[in-house]
């Protein structure tokens, strides 16, 4: 276990003077419940902790990107950048799930790619980095790991529902209802990549890709709401 701690600070690019702090953060409630002579704790109360200590590096992140923007839409671009989705994705880029102590029904469940494990966990590192380094460790992390999402927001695959959303804003605006245009369709069958076109009336607003088609019409969506975005705070 040691080991596996050892080659999880090289991922995360910091090394712990308190290594239980990491050890906590990828223990999971139901190991602890099944592993009676197990020492330390679960990552509970450092996911509560890191929830907020993203939130305000989020922010911080945000608002330096995008020193024109009004508050509403900073809001929603750390919301949809600390949604679970996105918080599951970057836990995969960095390959922090197969770290995660897990008891065995979890396991046998597949809790490793779940993503609210995974979402919860990436907060708890990210509290135990804190905790162990202080704020600086972690806005190097949270950094390294946001900001090329925070610069292209359109990009993010969010678990929200971008298409709703921009519905939702075309109908306030008595508009008619968009169309999402399949483009391009390539990659192999194991992955396979779709673009959309997103048009109102004949105008091409935006495009989206993704490995599903649900996913690029998403993007799409997304994309079509940052340039609104834009519209409102130029």
């Amino acid at each position: 276990m040691a080991s596996d701690m050892k080659e999880l600070e090289q991922l995360l690019g910091y090394s712990f003077t308190t290594p239980a702090l990491l050890l906590q953060a990828v223990t999971h409630p139901s190991f602890q419940h099944e592993a009676a002579h197990s020492s330390g704790d679960h990552y509970q109360r450092l996911e509560f902790l890191g929830d907020a200590v993203l939130g305000l590096l989020l922010a911080e992140l945000i608002s330096d990107t995008y020193p024109g923007w009004q508050e509403g839409a900073l809001s929603q671009l750390r919301a949809r950048l600390a949604g679970q989705d996105t918080l599951a994705e970057r836990a995969r880029s960095m390959g922090i799930g197969r770290f995660i102590r897990l008891g065995r029904g979890e396991l046998q469940g597949n809790g490793r790619e779940k993503d609210s494990i995974l979402a919860d966990v990436f907060e708890a590192v990210l509290a135990a980095v804190y905790c162990d380094g202080g704020l600086e460790p972690a806005r190097t992390l949270i950094s390294g790991l946001f900001r090329t999402l925070v610069a292209s927001p359109a990009t993010l695959v969010l678990g929200h529902d971008a298409k709703s959303e921009f519905q939702e804003y075309l109908s306030l605006h008595n508009s008619p209802p968009p169309l999402y245009r399949l483009i391009d369709e390539d990659g192999p069958p194991h992955e396979r990549r779709f673009t959309f076109e997103l048009l109102l009336g004949e105008t091409v607003i935006s495009t989206g890709c993704g490995k599903s088609k649900k996913i690029a019409q998403q993007a799409a969506a997304s994309k079509a709401l940052s340039l609104l975005h834009k519209r409102v705070v130029s």
